[in-house]
């Protein structure tokens, strides 16, 4: 690992997003004993905050990927995928414009619970002792904010700000 790089895993932007990132996979592991009301504030708040702490992650040259590992298993991620399809019922689906401007339907528990596995493993990668480790937990989460993450963290957003505020939206409509 470079100076430079080493200095960037240590930077404040790098442990904030560790931290709201820890807070995000906490809250998820335990939506199950939450209301709706409570989840859909929680993540009407927590998500741009990740979105916002995730684009400000310094970009790492260097990286040695062989010390890049996943944590979340299939297992994990369908018990957090089916928590969360629990508590939105109803308002689980909802339709969206991909990026060939075909309207899809997307999941909210979905893309929480892909939201969850990239965090997650960025925070178990970067709890590990070596440094490489650190910076592979950092380098994939810029990647997978680009790729994976960012994008569900957008269209879930969405879907919460139209859950939040559903008669608003309506009556805004009748005028």
């Amino acid at each position: 690992m470079s100076k430079e790089n080493l200095e960037k895993v240590k930077s404040s932007t790098v442990l904030e997003l560790i931290r709201v990132a820890h807070e995000f996979c906490v809250y998820t592991e335990g939506v199950s004993q939450n209301d709706i009301k409570d989840i859909l504030s929680f993540y009407q708040k927590v998500l741009p905050l990740m979105y916002l702490k995730g684009s400000l992650l310094p970009e790492l040259t260097d990286v040695d990927n062989g010390f890049a590992e996943r944590y979340v298993s299939e297992e994990h991620w369908e018990q957090v995928f089916m928590n969360i399809k629990t508590k939105f019922g109803d308002d689980e689906y909802y339709w969206v414009v991909d990026q060939n401007r075909e309207i899809i339907k997307a999941s909210i528990a979905e893309n929480i619970a892909d939201i969850y596995q990239d965090m997650k493993d960025f925070v178990v990668l970067f709890q590990k002792n070596q440094l490489a480790a650190k910076e592979n937990a950092v380098a994939d989460a810029h990647r997978y904010l680009a790729i994976h993450w960012g994008p569900h963290l957008t269209s879930a957003l969405n879907h919460i700000h139209t859950l939040l505020y559903a008669v608003e939206l309506k009556e805004n409509e009748d005028l």
